[in-house]
């Protein structure tokens, strides 16, 4: 006897229908599972036996064949476990199920039967709701918070494998799994700008960071305040639409980092990976391909501290996704492409002991000091729209009980700035000025003539690139939008090019 069932596999971070083909035929006993199966997916066979045993059913001891076809991608995961268990039990004729149900399956089995949760069961309900028809989607109940995000896909959570096999029968009826509507007004603050004594020009770059999705690189002695300031950066960002949120959540989902308790990435995410981490984990990659830490960035912060630590290979390989805002990771089994649209917040001391430039003595020689800062290439710092000098700060300032401005004022200006990039590339598959393409600066970045001197005359003293004239235009293009400026005005380049400076101070020194 033949059954065919359906479920997914995860390629990178979509999901791909699979059939689920089982064939029980006369002869010895035999239990094969086809398809380019992983390891943890041929283990499943012990898992099934021992799940329809502990429900009361009986294992066909006979030749059973399942086939998961396509038969030429690779997969990987345990979610298949409850629909080989079903398929053998309707293969055997021991369930009988109706001919008109179309429905979809992922789960893992424990030994008695029961369901357990599995990752990426959003992006399987993402790519259900793009079929022709209308399918149910039997999920464990661990996961139905997740699945319920999907409003237009019917998910039905179970928790045994014999209640699939009731409502398969037609004997029981499932309820479809309901979003929690307090979800989305959970809210963990990540510290305050008033709690950040000083620092007011590293502040703005912050601001101007946030409002146009410019990279930002922060450079002082030790204990100016880099990483509170940047730790503190989701604060002022725009709150996620569902777009963002959906995206975020789908990768943590396939990464399997989510809150059991709080299913949901609403808040920005902030990745910080430590300086021994590995390309893979930083780009993703692996036998098994992964998003990395550049994807679950994704609409949220990458910082790296203390930048010049980094593996040099490491920093090297985010230059293409910097640019392309996706990453392309190649192997043998196929090519897998994760998204990687974030703001690279790095930080870094100007040479060794940190003293470089600052009041307090370096005893850094010359030659120290050049091969510190020549970690870092040239075309990675050319990415960097905004160089920032933290210095350290006085006695007076951190005495100072001036609150300053919040992080919900600063929010308030950044909201608007972005509402108005929007407005301007309604036309554009991106929203924010630093994914300007040059047709869009030709058009949104006119200059006047006293502009285009100053910019003309900067040029020329920083020696810089096309890559950074442009980047440059950009920046002061978010710098007019957050004073709601139509036109860029002279002021706004000459911020915008106080922020390519600190290049020629340190790596030309």
């Amino acid at each position: 006897m033949l059954s065919v069932l359906n479920t997914l596999f995860i390629n990178g971070i979509e999901a791909q229908p699979v059939k689920v083909e089982v064939d029980i035929q006369n002869g010895l006993p035999d239990f094969q599972i086809v398809g380019l199966a992983s390891m943890a997916i041929k283990e499943a066979r012990e898992r099934v036996r021992s799940a329809i045993k502990n429900c009361d059913y009986q294992f066909p001891n006979q030749k059973i064949i399942v086939n998961l076809a396509p038969a030429d991608l690779k997969k990987e995961g345990t979610h298949f476990d409850l629909a080989i268990a079903l398929g053998i039990l309707i293969a055997s004729e021991q369930v009988k199920a109706a001919e008109d149900q179309l429905f979809y399956l992922a789960g893992e089995l424990s030994l008695d039967g029961s369901v357990r949760e599995v990752p990426g069961i959003l992006p399987m309900a993402l790519e259900l709701i793009n079929l022709p028809h209308p399918v149910q989607f039997i999920i464990p109940t661990g996961n139905a918070p997740e699945a319920a995000l999907v409003s237009e896909q019917t998910a039905l959570p179970v928790h045994h494998l014999t209640q699939v096999i009731h409502w398969v029968e037609g004997e029981i009826s499932l309820e479809k799994a309901v979003a929690d509507v307090s979800l989305s007004q959970a809210n963990l603050s990540p510290g305050d700008f008033t709690e950040v004594k000083g620092q007011e020009t590293a502040k703005r770059a912050m601001q101007i960071a946030a409002a146009g999705m410019h990279n930002l690189l922060l450079i002082g002695p030790p204990g100016g305040g880099k990483t509170m300031l940047a730790r503190r950066a989701v604060s002022i960002f725009p709150d996620m639409n569902r777009q963002e949120v959906l995206e975020s959540t789908r990768i943590y989902s396939v990464a399997n980092l989510l809150n059991k308790d709080q299913p949901l990435i609403h808040i920005r995410p902030f990745r910080a990976p430590h300086k021994n981490a590995s390309s893979a984990s930083i780009v993703g990659g692996g036998r098994i391909p992964r998003p990395g830490e550049i994807s679950l960035a994704q609409n949220g912060i990458l910082f790296l501290d203390e930048l010049p630590e980094f593996n040099r290979d490491v920093l090297e390989a985010l230059r293409q996704p910097l640019e392309d805002k996706v990453i392309t990771v190649a192997r043998a089994q196929g090519t897998y492409t994760f998204p990687a649209n974030f703001i690279l917040i790095a930080s870094m001391n100007p040479c060794p002991c940190g003293n470089y430039g600052s009041q307090l003595e370096c005893r850094c020689t010359p030659m120290q000091i050049q091969k510190y800062l020549n970690r870092i290439s040239g075309p990675l710092l050319d990415r960097m729209d905004l160089h920032v000098e933290v210095p350290r700060v006085n006695f007076e300032q951190l005495r100072n009980h001036d609150p300053g401005e919040t992080s919900a004022q600063i929010k308030e200006r950044v909201t608007n700035a972005r509402a108005l990039q929007e407005a301007r590339f309604a036309d554009r598959s991106y929203k924010v000025n630093a994914l300007m393409t040059p047709s869009d600066i030709k058009r949104h970045c006119i200059l006047n003539h006293e502009t285009e001197q100053l910019l003309k005359s900067a040029f020329q003293k920083l020696s810089l690139s096309a890559r950074g004239y442009n980047r440059i235009l950009k920046v002061a293009r978010t710098i007019a939008d957050l004073e709601n400026e139509p036109a860029i005005q002279i002021q706004h380049i000459a911020e915008a090019l106080q922020y390519r400076s600190l290049d020629k101070k340190y790596w030309m020194a």
